[in-house]
This record gives C-alpha cells, sequence and structure tokens, in this order.
C-alpha cells in the first residue's frame, strides 16, 4: 500500500476517525487501534509477515525484561544483549542476505572441488524489515546502557508496527516515541495544518519529480546505458541524484505528516543534504535517523573515536561498509559504502594531518566536490549490479555526443528538484502559522485543490518509494 495512492486514503480516512473518536475513550484502545491498523498496512503486502512482525516485537520485549532484571541485580547483560543482537541479526540475515550467500558460495565450491549444486531456496525479502530489526537492536542496546526503560509489550509492538515508519524509516528510537504512547496525544491545528502541508509536499516531490525522473530520464539510462549519449548519462547521474532526494525525502515528509495528524512527533529526517561541504556533513544532513544509528550503535561500539588515528579511520570506514550491506546483499551496495568510508577516513585524515598554514579549500568549491563525490557513489547504488554500474561508467567515459533522454521536462525536473532540495526550512514554520489561522471548510477546499492539481501533473503511475527494498 503505497502513501500517494487512492487505496491508503481510504485506508487511512477510517484510522484517522477511530483514533480520534474511539481512541478518545482510553489511550489503550487508541493504542490497539494504531496496532490494527498497522498489521492491514503491512499485510497488504504479505499476510504471511504479519507474523514475523509480531514474533519480532515479542523477541525483543522478553529479552528487554531479562536485561532489565540484570541491571536491577547489578549483573552483567552483555550475554542477554548478545542473544538480542544476534536474534535480530539473524532475522536480518536469513531474509536478506541467505539467498546472495548460496550465490557466491556456489561458484567457490565448484573450484574447490565439490560440485555439487547447492539447495535453491527462494527467500522472499519482507518490506521494511531493515527497518524495524535495527529499530528492535537499538531498543535493546538502549536498555542496557540504561538510556531507556523497558516498554510494555502493547508500546513495543506498536514503536515496531507503526505504520507511518514502519517500511522506509526514519528509524524513530523508543526513547523518542514510547512515552508519546504513554500519553494522551493532543492534536493542535498547528500539527494539522503542519501534517497536511508535509503530506502534500510530499506527494508532489514523490509524484511529479521522483516518478518522473525515474521513468523518463534514470530506468531508461541504467537499463542499457551503451545504448545512450555521454549527456543523457550525465543528466541520469544528476537525476537520480534528485529522484533517490525527492523520493526518499517524500517519504520521511509524509510519514511525519501522517504520524502528527495521529497525534504523534518524528524527528526530522533530512536537512538539504547536498549543501554539505564535506561527507562527513553530509551524512548528518541525509537519512539522520539511519546515520545517527550508525554512529550510535555501531561506529562507537566498534570503539568510535578512541584510540589512535588509524583506528579512528578503520572504524569510520568499517562502519560506511556495513552500513552498505545493510542496504542490500549486492557487491555495489558494499562499493557504495567503501567509497564513502574511504573518503571519510580520508577527510579525517586531512583534518587532523593537513600542514599547518595550508589554505582550505573554498566552501563552494567543496560542495561541488562532495556532491560529485555523492553522485558517482550513487551510481553504484542504483544499478542492478556491479557490471551494470562499471558499463554505466565506462559509457560516460566514452562520451557519445547526442540528446536523446535528456530533453527540456528532464532538464527543468532536475533544477525544479534541486531548487526544492535548497527550499528554505522556515519557510515551512511560517507557511504552517498561516494555514493554522485558516478556517477548517478553507483547509479542506484548500488540501482537495492541491492533491487535484499535483495529480494532473503527474504522467504515470506511481512507483512504489526507493526505500521499501531495504
Amino acid at each position: 500500500m503505497l502513501f500517494p495512492t487512492l487505496d491508503f486514503g481510504l485506508f487511512f480516512l477510517p484510522v484517522l476517525i477511530l483514533v480520534w473518536t474511539l481512541g478518545q475513550a482510553s489511550n489503550e484502545w487508541r493504542k490497539i487501534i494504531l496496532v490494527l491498523a498497522s498489521w492491514i498496512f503491512y499485510g497488504a503486502w504479505d499476510w504471511r509477515f504479519v507474523a514475523l512482525l509480531i514474533a519480532s516485537a515479542a523477541i525483543n520485549w522478553l529479552l528487554a525484561l531479562a536485561i532489565q532484571r540484570r541491571l536491577a541485580a547489578d549483573a552483567g547483560v552483555q550475554p542477554w544483549l548478545a542473544l538480542g543482537v544476534i536474534a535480530n541479526l539473524a532475522i536480518l540475515g536469513f531474509f536478506k542476505y541467505f539467498g546472495f550467500f548460496l550465490e557466491e558460495l556456489a561458484p567457490i565450491l565448484v573450484a574447490a572441488g565439490f560440485g555439487r549444486d547447492l539447495p535453491v531456496l527462494d527467500v522472499v525479502l519482507p518490506v521494511g524489515i531493515s527497518f524495524f530489526t535495527f529499530q528492535g537492536m537499538s531498543y535493546l542496546i538502549d536498555i542496557a546502557r540504561g538510556k531507556t526503560a523497558p516498554a510494555s509489550f502493547l508500546d513495543l509492538v506498536l514503536l515496531m508496527s507503526f505504520f507511518p515508519h514502519l517500511v522506509a524509516g526514519p528509524i524513530v528510537r523508543a526513547s523518542h516515541l514510547v512515552p508519546q504512547f504513554q500519553a494522551v496525544p493532543r492534536l493542535s491545528r498547528a500539527m494539522v495544518a503542519g501534517g497536511l502541508i508535509l503530506i502534500l509536499w510530499g506527494l508532489f516531490k514523490k509524484t511529479v519529480i521522483a516518478s518522473e525522473l525515474a521513468t523518463r530520464l534514470v530506468d531508461p539510462a541504467f537499463f542499457d546505458p551503451a545504448a545512450q549519449t555521454g549527456p543523457d548519462l550525465v543528466a541520469a547521474a544528476y537525476g537520480y541524484a534528485v529522484q533517490i532526494y525527492c523520493d526518499f525525502s517524500a517519504y520521511s515528509d509524509m510519514a511525519v505528516g501522517l504520524a502528527a495528524l495521529l497525534g504523534y512527533r518524528f524527528p526530522r529526517n533530512f536537512d538539504q543534504p547536498y549543501r554539505a561541504a564535506s561527507l562527513q556533513d553530509f551524512w548528518r544532513r541525509w537519512h539522520i535517523s539511519l546515520s545517527s544509528w550508525l554512529r550510535d550503535y555501531l561506529y562507537i561500539s566498534l570503539g568510535g573515536n578512541r584510540g589512535g588515528l588509524f583506528f579512528i579511520c578503520r572504524n569510520l570506514f568499517l562502519t560506511m561498509i556495513l552500513g552498505g550491506l545493510w542496504h542490500g546483499a549486492k557487491w555495489t551496495f558494499l562499493i557504495w559504502g567503501a567509497l564513502h568510508g574511504g573518503v571519510l577516513a580520508i577527510e579525517r585524515l586531512w583534518r587532523d594531518l593537513r600542514p599547518a598554514g595550508l589554505p582550505r579549500l573554498p566552501t563552494p568549491l567543496a560542495v561541488l566536490l562532495i556532491f560529485h563525490i555523492v553522485v558517482v557513489g550513487w551510481i553504484f547504488f542504483r544499478a542492478d549490479d556491479l557490471a551494470g554500474a562499471l558499463a554505466y561508467l565506462a559509457e560516460l567515459a566514452a562520451f557519445r555526443p547526442g540528446v536523446a533522454l535528456a530533453g527540456p521536462l528532464m532538464c527543468g525536473l532536475i533544477g525544479l528538484g534541486m531548487a526544492i532540495h535548497f527550499t528554505p526550512p522556515g519557510l515551512f514554520a511560517g507557511l504552517t502559522r498561516r494555514v493554522a489561522a485558516w478556517p477548517a471548510p478553507l483547509l479542506g477546499v484548500a488540501v482537495a485543490a492541491a492533491v487535484l492539481i499535483i495529480d494532473a501533473l503527474r504522467f504515470e503511475g506511481v512507483a512504489a518509494f526507493i526505500y521499501y527494498q531495504f
């Protein structure tokens, strides 16, 4: 069930009405309604995996209680915490990496003289599994570190199932969301106005910018790079940078807006990442919930900034390698992570070892440099496989003249997407204040008109969000 579709609208409106009518009688009933709605939302893809979602929450809830008992007894929690991390990683590893492991192991066995075929097991990847397993792990680690208290079973199930962020984030931590579940939410006019603005903004970015760039420029270019000209491949590389930003930030905007209409607040997940003057700054601005998760639970666990410069660079590199593999079992994701990890390590070396008196790169040039490093990384991220990525880069280097895909419309959408990216954050705060003062009938008419205009602007159907596959 995609957010910008009629099916989702027909699902969300009854949920919204039930939450603010039947849910008013009891906060527990409100949460039960939201849990059931979330299971219906998730089950729309495959009902079999609702059981996996429940089982994952149950495992983390039981292990959290065991960790809390050990803390209360002033005993070591490492065995229980290790069991929890292993359990979450086992679920993620089986569904996400088992097929890749068998595929890579088969030729090695043949080369070693073991020519028997490995069993074929077609493992279906549950939507959003990376997000809810990371959420479960962070919950257990935070309890072990004393940063949050164990939640009730209902609160934890809702935390891991809550449909606005279930399949593509943001990764909202228990310490942020569970206290909101425990309190009776209040819906203000500002929350309604801000939520509706974010939903419409996300709807425009997804359906008008991201989907059109994908279907008319990016997908054809990456499907057969050899058939494209140099300018088309350059435009498609820039186009994908805009597409993935507009696509993923659109999902995050809509998730934040939907949660606001239900009375809850999500953290911001994007902050103009392409204005970053260093790759470290890029990761402070891009997919903030994931980058902060990798920092707090992986980088720090590897040693963080402790030790010498070599160990710091090693930790940066390993964190991004594992961050790349989190996205999927493909060599292209590993290379993408290695590229980011290598540049982060180089930045750290340059910061600590830069000769005194050597001037820094001017900020505009630094922003352009980092943006193009990110764009090169996106080529590996987008390509179907390593051969496709290398073929794309080879054809880009050959740079045959001519234009077929990158016409005025596509170039205009790329420019519009970048303009949207640089929209001043304060603009939304001011717009929210103005819209919050509108009478309810005017607000309803404005929202309906905006939806109709956005629907008229798009040319094709709505594709799934890019991060649904993770």
